[in-house]
């Protein structure tokens, strides 16, 4: 379009198409009402001209928002690409677009005034991906005027709000079960930083199928989900500055990493000190990254579908939007058995 020219409207068109302007209404809604040849030579004129529905103003005479908004809780928001994937995909077969935002901590009335934002630029519903209890705190106490579901958080006590969550524990109990399955006796945990959901669950787990198991717990060392921590607390583990469940310092047969960026860093300090994945040591992580098949070895993890994940996230928030009532939906991750184990 030239610098100065004014934008095709909906009029333009059904001059152009030589129709009626509710004949243009109906076909950029798809509606069914319209003879095959006309909704083509209709579609045919929008694109000559370039004609873009102006969704703002139809919401504002309609009254109906087509937005959706996503507030981002969290710095530490691993596979987050795939999760907008999910939530993208499920929006736009919705007929609905999505708008981001974020919110690094604080109150709920803080959380409150980031919801309020996107109300005012006109957010049916809003969808929010948190990775910390402040989140949660936060929205066990907030009051909004749209409906809200919540990702990736834990449970939420807030009876108004629906969740969407992967099961971290289960996750944990596969991966825990599987070395104990292969002989593994002494399976050591390398845990991501305690302060969030996602660690907390998944030492949980870890803890709960040794137990069920019958098999002494060792020490949890923490790390922060980086490789570098992976790699600085398998050096130490190895080194023998942590003493194993016997307290003899003896090296574990099998560790379980809080994800699979701590087992890269594993799986680097363990090869630096001359050691074998999984023939002296088997290697499980969390997560299923992009590449993780790809490691050498090629490492056993557990796999978590993130894209569903955004997906369900969505298709809460609709229930609520539709005046259902919330809904808590637990998606079950499984188990990848690669090379970086094996029996003892």
């Amino acid at each position: 379009m030239a610098q100065g020219k004014r934008p095709p409207t909906m009029v333009d068109v059904a001059r152009a198409a030589g129709v009626a302007h509710i004949t243009v209404s109906r076909v950029v809604n798809d509606e069914p009402t319209v003879r095959p040849a006309t909704r083509d030579r209709v579609l045919r004129v929008i694109d000559e001209l370039g004609y873009r529905r102006n969704d703002s103003a139809r919401m504002l005479k309609s009254g109906r928002s087509t937005m959706l908004g996503v507030v981002l809780a969290g710095s530490e928001l691993f596979e987050l690409p795939r999760m907008l994937l999910g939530i993208e995909q499920a929006a736009k077969d919705a007929g609905h677009w999505v708008s981001l935002t974020s919110w690094q901590g604080g109150t709920h009335e803080q959380l409150e005034q980031c919801l309020g934002q996107l109300v005012g630029q006109g957010a049916a519903g809003v969808a929010v991906i948190a990775d910390r209890p402040m989140a949660l705190d936060a929205l066990d106490r907030t009051v909004a005027r749209v409906p809200i579901s919540v990702v990736m958080s834990g449970n939420v006590a807030n009876p108004a709000i629906g969740s969407v969550e992967l099961d971290q524990v289960e996750g944990a109990r596969l991966a825990t079960r599987h070395l104990l399955d292969l002989g593994h006796r002494d399976v050591v945990h390398l845990s991501g930083p305690m302060e969030t959901y996602d660690a907390r669950a998944r030492v949980d787990g870890w803890r709960r199928e040794l137990r069920r198991a019958g098999v002494a717990e060792p020490r949890v060392l923490h790390g922060d989900f980086t490789a570098r921590s992976g790699h600085a607390l398998a050096a130490e583990l190895v080194d023998g500055l942590v003493d194993g469940p016997a307290d003899d310092g003896a090296l574990p047969t099998a560790i379980f990493t809080g994800n699979d960026q701590m087992a890269i860093g594993a799986l680097s300090a363990l090869a630096a000190r001359g050691l074998s994945v999984p023939g002296d040591v088997s290697l499980v992580g969390f997560d299923d990254m992009a590449g993780a098949d790809y490691l050498v070895p090629a490492l056993t993890t557990v796999r978590q579908d993130f894209v569903t994940l955004g997906c369900l996230s969505i298709e809460v928030l609709l229930d609520l939007m539709r005046g259902g009532a919330a809904r808590h939906h637990l998606l079950a991750p499984s188990l990848v058995v690669r090379a970086s184990t094996r029996a003892v």
